[in-house]
């Protein structure tokens, strides 16, 4: 029998995850929530028809427990597939506007594979990205490093 995974099992290892569905961009969702990054780390290839951020991911699954420092790293967020890109609330190549990813989320049209890949961004920011098809892969760059504010994020209630 096996079981789902958790965590705890990515705890000292690199995320590199792919998901092609709903339920598998919930995981990827889950763990970019608080990724910050500046507004010249987007970019988008038509030829490639890949949209990527290079974010700085708090690392939620091996979030401390005990006296252990908090820790985030560099990671790829890349959409694939890509057919147009379009942004609210967001200055994209803006180096000084730092912005925060709240969830990942995906809208399909109809009952094909296409939709929209819509990033919501503290401050009422949001990326909406057309797809072909759901392909999102979220990959781990860097080491870990201790995050600079020493803090986990919260969200008040």
């Amino acid at each position: 029998m096996t079981t789902d995974a958790t965590f705890e099992d990515g705890a000292e290892k690199p995320v590199r995850l792919r998901a092609f569905d709903g339920d598998d961009l919930q995981v990827i969702s889950a763990l970019t929530q608080d990724g910050i990054f500046p507004g010249n780390e987007m970019r988008w290839s038509r030829r490639e028809r890949r949209f990527a951020i290079l974010l700085n991911r708090f690392r939620w699954e091996d979030a401390p427990k005990g006296s252990r420092p908090v820790e985030r790293v560099q990671a790829v967020l890349s959409i694939e597939e890509v057919q147009n890109v379009q942004s609210q609330g967001v200055v994209p190549g803006d180096e000084d506007t730092v912005l925060s990813v709240l969830s990942v989320a995906f809208e399909p049209k109809g009952d094909g594979p296409d939709g929209r890949v819509v990033l919501t961004l503290a401050g009422d920011g949001a990326i909406g990205i057309e797809v072909e098809a759901l392909e999102v892969v979220l990959r781990d760059v860097t080491r870990p490093y201790v995050a600079p504010s020493g803090k986990v994020p919260s969200h008040p209630a």
